[in-house]
């Protein structure tokens, strides 16, 4: 009686889910622990998000292209330990690894701060930026890694779409919980919950890995849980000798130095508008709760809709266009509600449609490039996207630029991003047609 009623509610969902996503019988379990996986993970950095903002704020904004150096240097310094474990463990210990160090970071930072002085805070806060500036791309591309490992090219286009309304329920939680606590609860209880949910991905890792062994499985494929070997530093000279990987870079630089400079104006008007540092959290959250809630419908009812209709192309380029309007509308009138409404608006839009499509460009590139190159790519890249952004937007700024000038000097390189975001999509489909061997 049991196996027939989970039986049938399995059969429920299924049916359920298939009202929204293209799925097949064969992925569910698989599609249902990925979800959890990444809920657990964003749930976890959302919790740290505002936070971490906060704490930017408070110690001087002009500080901040210094904290943007601080999480490059990070960055380089955590990619080759990365590789190491990469090339010698199986991905479900060197991901366990990597996670539970971030877990522990957490315990010792909220140590830090319920013992810290107010002075001494402002130090441990900008420490912490850079860290947790480190943690969201770290843990986040690692599970995207997975992720295009488990799934090919065809199966990504149908359901990273709703693998990340995860990502976004799980911003959501997060967001919602310091949105609500933050005034009241010290900030160093909110890093325990944290921790605690990345123990939960860590098992999520586990149960996705045993039950994707089946999945895509060709005879006389290599078992997914030995090593993936190769060099420490083949992800760095893969991703600078692949013009497709060239290219991957310089989409996510031109999206980082953008990004920056809505960050900084926004960074700005906080600092003029809200005095209190509680108030500041909360209103960073409540931000982060809107772009979550614009983006899990997006997520539902249109990614895997476009990416299947208008092709990877036209869906990876909405954002490169949607900025160059962004921007464009932000020089006309440089107004708090213009800037809140783009800035909701395009990380919607990224988190929807620029961010699981540009996933699937990764499902055509070797194995090791998946790991290695992918987590050079969404960190280093990413993060020295942040570092020209920062230091554009100072230099800017001294010579006079204000909200207007800014956002003028961002049109020209989103129209840059908008032509390179359609030659990855052209080249994309190319290599689909010519995959790589699967290494299984």
């Amino acid at each position: 009686m049991k196996d027939s009623g989970a039986a049938a509610s399995s059969g429920f969902l299924f049916q359920l889910l298939r009202r929204v996503i293209d799925v097949r019988p064969a992925e569910m379990r698989v599609l249902g622990w990925s979800w959890l996986y990444i809920f657990s993970v964003l749930f976890s950095y959302y919790i740290l998000r505002p936070i971490r903002d906060e704490m930017g704020v408070a110690g001087g904004v002009e500080n901040l292209p210094w904290l943007f150096t601080g999480t490059l240097l990070g960055m380089l310094a955590v990619n080759p330990p990365f590789a190491a474990l990469v090339a010698k463990l199986p991905r479900v210990k060197f991901i366990a690894i990597a996670y539970r160090f971030f877990a522990s970071n957490l315990l010792l930072f909220a140590a830090l701060l319920y013992l810290a002085s107010a002075s001494q805070s402002i130090w441990i806060g900008r420490l912490f930026f850079i860290w947790a500036s480190v943690f969201n791309l770290f843990v986040v591309s690692v599970f995207w890694a997975l992720m295009v490992d488990v799934y090919d090219s065809e199966q990504s286009k149908r359901l990273f779409g709703f693998i990340a309304a995860g990502a976004t329920l799980g911003s959501i939680f997060g967001s919602s919980v310091t949105a609500a606590f933050a005034k009241q609860v010290p900030a160093a209880y909110l890093l325990l919950g944290s921790a605690l949910l990345l123990e939960a991905a860590v098992f999520c890792v586990r149960r996705l890995s045993q039950l994707s062994e089946a999945l895509n499985r060709t005879p006389g494929a290599a078992r997914e849980d030995a090593p993936i070997g190769g060099a420490i530093l083949s992800g760095l000279a893969h991703a600078l000798k692949s013009s497709y990987l060239i290219n991957i870079s310089l989409f996510l630089l031109l999206f980082a130095i953008t990004s920056t400079f809505l960050y900084f104006q926004q960074a700005e008007i906080a600092r003029k508008y809200f005095a209190d540092r509680g108030a500041r959290t909360a209103f960073f959250a409540s931000v982060d709760l809107w772009v979550n809630i614009l983006t899990l419908g997006a997520q539902l009812l249109l990614t895997g809709r476009a990416l299947k209709r208008i092709g990877v192309a036209l869906t990876l380029a909405l954002l490169p266009l949607l900025s160059i309007f962004g921007f464009g509308a932000l020089a006309w009138a440089p107004a708090m509600a213009v800037l809140v409404a783009f800035q909701v608006i395009r990380r919607a839009g990224n988190f929807a449609f620029a961010r699981p499509t540009r996933e699937v460009l990764f499902t055509v590139v070797p194995r090791e490039d998946k790991y290695k190159a992918k987590s050079f790519i969404d960190t280093v890249v990413y993060r020295l996207g942040d570092q020209v952004g920062a230091w554009s937007y100072a230099g800017l700024g001294a010579l006079g630029l204000a909200m207007t000038g800014i956002s003028l000097v961002a049109v020209p390189i989103s129209i840059v991003w908008l032509l390179n975001s359609l030659w990855l999509g052209r080249r994309q489909k190319g290599l689909e047609a010519k995959p790589e061997p699967r290494s299984r």
